[in-house]
């Protein structure tokens, strides 16, 4: 089996080389709650070894087999306040099963403010219609394992932000289906977190996830 250990000294190697504007990041996908297992320049989202996978790779990684995709780049980041031009270079074992990820997000923060200036003062341009990055791929930096869930959970909810009624059946299976599909339910503590959402006990939400997954089976 492909051992990530020996990317670790080309995390330290790329962190070097590129500077210090450069976060690398490796990712063993085999435990996601603690999937950090090197970092260089972490400044940049503020994470540490130890600390769990992003949304975005929790997508990818539900995926699977799928969507063989051997990387990802120039797509947006964010941490705090920070923006990052981010890019991801999946692994795979010998069964093509992904096992990990070498991330690279540089913090474009500075660069952004400096362009607006520029466009601004010189060429009078209309900064906010402009795009640069891949607006289909967002990836959320920072957070702890807790911190993911929850996000995961409001981002979702933000769909159902204009009921002025309790969410229906087919509105709360929609929503697991939603979850499932995000990769939600790899991660250790998302199901009681969300049953506590939904004012519904542990043995109801696996219900509708049982209903969720028929439904993705479904369509395939």
């Amino acid at each position: 089996m492909k051992d990530l250990k020996q990317y670790i000294t080309l995390v330290d190697f790329l962190g070097k080389a590129l500077g210090n504007r450069y976060e690398v990041v490796l990712h063993d996908l085999t435990v996601p709650e603690k999937s950090i297992i090197a970092i260089a320049n972490g400044n940049i989202s503020r994470r540490r070894v130890g600390e769990p996978i992003t949304d975005l790779l929790l997508k990818i990684l539900k995926k699977g087999k799928k969507e063989h995709t051997v990387f990802i780049a120039n797509y947006k980041g964010r941490t705090g306040n920070k923006v990052c031009r981010s890019s991801s270079y999946f692994i795979y074992d010998e069964l093509k099963n992904i096992i990990g990820v070498l991330c690279i997000n540089v913090d474009i923060t500075p660069l952004i403010d400096f362009k607006k200036v520029i466009d601004d003062e010189v060429f009078f341009v209309n900064y906010d219609n402009k795009k640069s990055l891949k607006d289909d791929i967002m990836e959320n930096l920072e957070g702890s394992v807790d911190d993911l869930i929850k996000n995961m959970i409001a981002s979702r909810f933000e769909e159902y932000a204009h009921m002025s009624v309790r969410m229906s059946f087919d509105d709360r299976l929609n929503l697991v289906s939603n979850l499932y599909n995000d990769g939600f339910f790899l991660l250790r503590g998302s199901v009681s977190a969300l049953a506590e959402k939904l004012d519904v006990s542990e043995p109801t939400l696996y219900r509708y996830l049982n209903r969720a997954k028929r439904r993705m089976d479904n369509k395939l």
